[in-house]
């Protein structure tokens, strides 16, 4: 499972009103690929595309989750928090799979 935090669904949330993103339509795809400073990179897209054969839809704190399989592996019990602070404004990802993260957190290795 891979949640968000409140404070996350809440700036997803914010996002899709800013946008005027349909929100029964909208899903947060949730995606790793490979590349970055660690082997892996994380990627959050706002999309309205129809679930595919090898997506799992999730949901969290009322927001709906798009996550394909391979990903999902390196994913499984990853919290995503929102962080807004005086250096450092975005999504942070809290992976309990993650053996090694760079600096910026991310990117990570498995």
């Amino acid at each position: 499972m891979i949640s968000l935090s409140e404070t996350a669904a809440r700036e997803i949330k914010k996002i899709l009103v800013e946008q005027s993103l349909p929100q029964e339509q909208t899903r947060l795809r949730v995606a790793v690929k490979g590349g970055g400073c660690s082997g892996f990179t994380y990627m959050l897209d706002l999309t309205e595309e129809p679930t595919g054969a090898a997506d799992e839809e999730l949901e969290s704190n009322g927001i709906k989750l798009l996550v394909d399989n391979k990903s999902l592996l390196y994913l499984e019990g990853t919290e995503i928090d929102f962080k807004e602070e005086l250096m450092q404004r975005g999504f942070v990802f809290k992976n309990p799979n993650a053996t090694t993260t760079c600096g910026c957190g991310s990117s990570f290795s498995g």
